[in-house]
C-alpha cells in the first residue's frame, strides 16, 4: 500500500513538474534590472507583537524605492506570503519610467505560532488569516503592519511613510493571498482601492465561493481589479480554481467594476503571475492619482432602486441607539434613541430636533391613518412598562394596551395593530394582535427573536424578521386579522463573521420591494423572497437596525444606523401602512 501511495505520489510531482516547464511566457521588460536605474532598498523585518492573530510571528519585508522622499507619504503595494512577481526589480523600472507612483511595498508573510517544544509542530496560519471573509486581516493591516512599518527608518534614516488615501494603496497575491487581497478592498474599499490576483483561491475552503455571487447583489464599490489564472489550475474537494476565477471575473464585469485578465493555460503556480506583474501595475496604477470610482452595476434591482448620483448622507450623530424611525402622512420622520428615551423628528432644515423628551425609552413607531404616533415600550425602561402608547400631541399618550412587552409595531389601514414581542434571543417570541376596540390576543408565537415587522404593500401579507436566524417569515392577514399560512420566506445572506443575518426593521416600497436591515447592511428582497440586491450602509459602532422612506414623495430613504442616521434619495418610493394598500405588479418568476 505504501509502494503504491510514494509512486502515485511521484507521478503527481512529475506531471506538475512537467506542466510547469511548459510554461513558457515573455519577459516584460520591468522584470529585468537594467544598468542605470536607481534601485530601491529592503528591510527585512520580524513581527511578533500581533493582537489580532495572538502568538504569531511573521516576516515582513518593505521595499523603499530610491526616489521615496520622507516629506511626502508614498503610496503602498501589500503582498500576501512575502516578496513575489521579482516586484522590486519591477518597482525600480516602473517608478523610474513613471509607469507607476512612488510605491512602498510591504510584503507580509502568514503568520504561524510556534510550537511550544521540539516535540510538536507549528500551528500555520495561512488559511485562516488569508481564505477566511470579514475585516479581521484588513484591520491587522491598518492597524498593526501599517503601525509597525512606519516605527522603522531608512537604512540613511529617513522616516517611513505611508498614505493614509485609499486610493494610494494596493494589495496583491495569489492563491489564498489573492483571495485575502480581493477582501481586504472588499471589505474596506475606502482603505485600498486596487487588487491583483494571481490563481485566486475564489473556492470552497473558508466562503470565497461566495464572492461572485455577493459581487452581483452589492451596490459596487470603488475597486479596480486586475485578474491571472490558467486553465490548468487546480480542481479539486473545495473547487475548481478556473471555472472561480473565471465565475469571478464575469461577476465583476457585471457589476460594473473596473477589471481586466489575462488567461492561460498554466497551473496552480506563480509563473505567469510572475509575467504579468507588470502589465497589471501598469493597469492598475494607469491613471493616478485620478481616483477609483464606482461603476454602474447590470443588477435590475439597484438600477431601479438607486438614484445615480445620490448616495448616503448623515442627518444625525452621537445617539445611545437609534431605532424605530417612522414617517407620517405629510413624509415627516421621527426616530428614537431608545436608551437616552428621546424621541426626535427631523425638521424641515433636515435636522433632528427633540420631539418628546421622555419616551418611556420606546423601541417601535408607526403612525395610524389618523396621524396619531403609535410607539412600543418592551423591555428597555426599569421598570419596564410594556404599553402601547398613543400620541397626539408631542407631550401626552394614551395607552393603547397594557403588558404588551414589544419591539417594533405596525398599524394597518384598517387599525388592526401587530406588534412584535421578543423574550429573549433563547425563549421563543410572541407576535400580538390588537383591535381598534383594544381587544388583545397572541396571532403567532415560536419565533427566535421576533424583532421588525411590516405590512405588503397591498397590505395582506405580514413580514416579520427572525433576527437569531438568517429568515424573514411572512403571513397571509385574514379579514378578522388573525395570520396564517405562516412560511419562512427571505433567504438572507449571513457575514462570515456571524452566527446569523441579524435582521431588525424592514419596509415595503409600492413595487412590493421588501428592504431589510441586516449586519450586511440592507438586503432587499423581491416578492418571491429571493435577496436581489445588498445596499451596505456606513461604517459606524454598530449596524443598520431599521429604515424607512420619508420626505414628501415618500422617495428618500432612511435607515438608522446604531449612533448614526443617514438617508439618500432613491428612485422608489415607499408603501405606507396608513394609507390605502396598494396592489404591485405579479412578480417575475
Amino acid at each position: 500500500m505504501k509502494g503504491k501511495l510514494l509512486i502515485l505520489l511521484l507521478l503527481f510531482f512529475v506531471r506538475v513538474i512537467a506542466q510547469q516547464n511548459t510554461e513558457t511566457y515573455p519577459v516584460d521588460p520591468a522584470s529585468e534590472e537594467h544598468a542605470g536605474v536607481p534601485k530601491g532598498e529592503i528591510l527585512k523585518l520580524t513581527f511578533t507583537d500581533s493582537k489580532i492573530f495572538p502568538g504569531t510571528t511573521r516576516e515582513i519585508s518593505v521595499y523603499i524605492p530610491a526616489q521615496y522622499k520622507a516629506d511626502n507619504p508614498a503610496c503602498v503595494y501589500v503582498n500576501q506570503d512575502g516578496i513575489q512577481w521579482k516586484a522590486p526589480t519591477v518597482f525600480d523600472n516602473l517608478i523610474a519610467k513613471r509607469e507607476m507612483p512612488v510605491t512602498i511595498g510591504v510584503f507580509v508573510s502568514p503568520g504561524k505560532v510556534p510550537a511550544p517544544n521540539n516535540e510538536a509542530v507549528d500551528r500555520f496560519n495561512r488559511s485562516f488569516e488569508y481564505d477566511g471573509l470579514g475585516d479581521r486581516y484588513a484591520r491587522f493591516l491598518l492597524e498593526e503592519v501599517f503601525p509597525f512599518v512606519e516605527s522603522q527608518k531608512t537604512a540613511d534614516g529617513r522616516a517611513i511613510r505611508l498614505s493614509t488615501n485609499g486610493n494610494d494603496r494596493a494589495i496583491g497575491g495569489s492563491s489564498s493571498g489573492a483571495v485575502c487581497a480581493f477582501t481586504v478592498a472588499w471589505e474596506m474599499p475606502e482603505q485600498f482601492s486596487r487588487v491583483f490576483s494571481a490563481i485566486g483561491t475564489y473556492v470552497g475552503l473558508r466562503g470565497a465561493d461566495r464572492y461572485d455571487i455577493l459581487v452581483r447583489k452589492y451596490e459596487p464599490k470603488p475597486i479596480r481589479v486586475f485578474m491571472q489564472d490558467g486553465s490548468g489550475d487546480l480542481n479539486i474537494y473545495a473547487g475548481d480554481w478556473w471555472k472561480a476565477n473565471e465565475s469571478m471575473e464575469r461577476a465583476l464585469t457585471f457589476a460594473g467594476y473596473d477589471v481586466d485578465h489575462v488567461w492561460g493555460n498554466g497551473g496552480h503556480n506563480g509563473q505567469h503571475g510572475t509575467a504579468v506583474f507588470p502589465q497589471a501595475m501598469r493597469w492598475l496604477w494607469r491613471d493616478h492619482p485620478n481616483p477609483v470610482r464606482a461603476g454602474q452595476s447590470k443588477n435590475q434591482f439597484l438600477t431601479d432602486i438607486l438614484a445615480e448620483g445620490n448616495g448616503w448622507e448623515l442627518v444625525g450623530e452621537n445617539y445611545g441607539f437609534t431605532e424605530g424611525i417612522a414617517v407620517n402622512a405629510k413624509g415627516e420622520v421621527f426616530f428614537q434613541d431608545i436608551p437616552n428615551a428621546k424621541t426626535y423628528k427631523i425638521g424641515q432644515n433636515g435636522k433632528p430636533e427633540l420631539y418628546i423628551s421622555d419616551s418611556k425609552k420606546a423601541s417601535g413607531t408607526t403612525f395610524s391613518t389618523s396621524g396619531d404616533m403609535i410607539t412600543i415600550t418592551g423591555g428597555w425602561s426599569e421598570p419596564p412598562t410594556k404599553q402601547v402608547h398613543r400620541y397626539k400631541t408631542p407631550g401626552v399618550y394614551e395607552v393603547v394596551a397594557d403588558e404588551t412587552p414589544g419591539n417594533d409595531i405596525t398599524v394597518a389601514f384598517n387599525g388592526n395593530t401587530y406588534v412584535t414581542s421578543p423574550d429573549g434571543r433563547e425563549r421563543p417570541s410572541k407576535l400580538y394582535l390588537i383591535k381598534p376596540n383594544g381587544e388583545k390576543r397572541v396571532v403567532d408565537e415560536g419565533l427566535k427573536f421576533a424583532n421588525g415587522l411590516c405590512l405588503s404593500a397591498d397590505q395582506t401579507q405580514l413580514y416579520v424578521t427572525e433576527s437569531a436566524t438568517h429568515w424573514v417569515w411572512v403571513y397571509q392577514v385574514q379579514p378578522d386579522g388573525t395570520l396564517s399560512h405562516k412560511q419562512k420566506y427571505g433567504w438572507l445572506h449571513v457575514r462570515d463573521v456571524d452566527e446569523n443575518a441579524w435582521s431588525d426593521g424592514l419596509k415595503s416600497d409600492r413595487d412590493g420591494r421588501i428592504y431589510v436591515t441586516s449586519l450586511s447592511g440592507i438586503q432587499v428582497m423581491d416578492q418571491l423572497g429571493r435577496v436581489n440586491a445588498i445596499i451596505p450602509v456606513p461604517k459606524t459602532k454598530g449596524q443598520a437596525s431599521n429604515l424607512c422612506f420619508g420626505g414628501p414623495g415618500f422617495d428618500i430613504l432612511y435607515v438608522t444606523c446604531h449612533d448614526k442616521v443617514f438617508r439618500r434619495k432613491v428612485k422608489v418610493k415607499g408603501a405606507n401602512n396608513f394609507e390605502k394598500p396598494v396592489k404591485p405588479n405579479n412578480p417575475r418568476l
